[in-house]
């Protein structure tokens, strides 16, 4: 049982490790969002290839990118202008075809939903009108 823990222990420090170089590689995270990339194909290639491979040079942040980022964190005032960048980023980040996507499946969930509602509601109405019970579900005693 002790080798369980073990094997847990370092299962959690690889992937502490991985996140870790992920926050030295920030365009991953887009490449994930775009779904050109999935975490599990990049965690593989992290642990075969290794974090100094160069397969991951376009992805590491720059320091003139994290000096832009340290200075931009320290002007921004928190309220307003914070929530302002925050919704400019989500829009930026969002893909039309993606989110058009999810619309229809939502809608045609609805559909669906309004269609099956529609027939519980049909059946009551021609019980009701045929003199049957008003409930929906009849029990009887045995």
């Amino acid at each position: 049982m002790g080798g369980e823990d073990m094997t847990n222990k370092q299962k959690q420090t690889s992937i502490d490790e991985f996140k870790q170089f992920v926050r030295r590689h920030p365009k991953l995270i887009q490449e994930v969002q775009t779904q050109e990339k999935s975490w599990q194909s990049l965690y593989e290639n992290w642990v075969m290839f290794g974090e100094e491979d160069d397969m991951w040079s376009p992805y590491r942040q720059t320091q003139k990118e994290e000096a832009k980022e340290e200075k931009a964190a320290k002007q921004s005032e928190p309220g307003k202008a914070d929530f302002m960048s925050k919704m400019v980023s989500a829009v930026k980040k969002m893909d039309a075809d993606q989110m058009n996507e999810q619309i229809n499946k939502m809608s045609q969930s609805i559909s669906s939903l309004q269609s099956l509602l529609g027939q519980f509601s049909s059946n009551g109405s021609k019980k009701g009108s045929s003199g049957g019970s008003q409930h929906p579900f009849s029990f009887r005693k045995d």
